[in-house]
């Protein structure tokens, strides 16, 4: 279990929808990162079902888990967040 905290609560609001907005992503050596996981815990398409997100909703703790680590799980992880300032996506990582 991977796990990422950030230093404040962070969410996004349009249209009513409101959701906190944590993107997980794998990058390989010499490859572009490949996203995994959006909106706290929902699979990117393609993404193994071994893969899990978890977090509340404009909380600061979120996690990655894999289940039955994979050779070709290697790499680097990294999560992304945005919040909106202004009504513009403002991005950290």
């Amino acid at each position: 279990t991977l796990t990422c905290k950030i230093s404040s609560s962070i969410g996004c609001q349009s249209d009513g929808d409101c959701k906190s907005c944590v993107s997980c992503y794998l990058q390989k050596p010499g490859e572009t990162p490949k996203l995994l996981v959006y909106y706290i815990k929902s699979l990117q398409s393609g993404t193994p079902s071994r893969f899990s997100g978890n977090g509340a909703d404009y909380g600061t703790d979120f996690s990655l888990t894999i289940s039955g680590v994979q050779t070709e799980d290697t790499g680097y992880y990294f999560g992304q967040s945005y919040h909106w300032i202004n009504n513009k996506p403002v991005f950290t990582q």
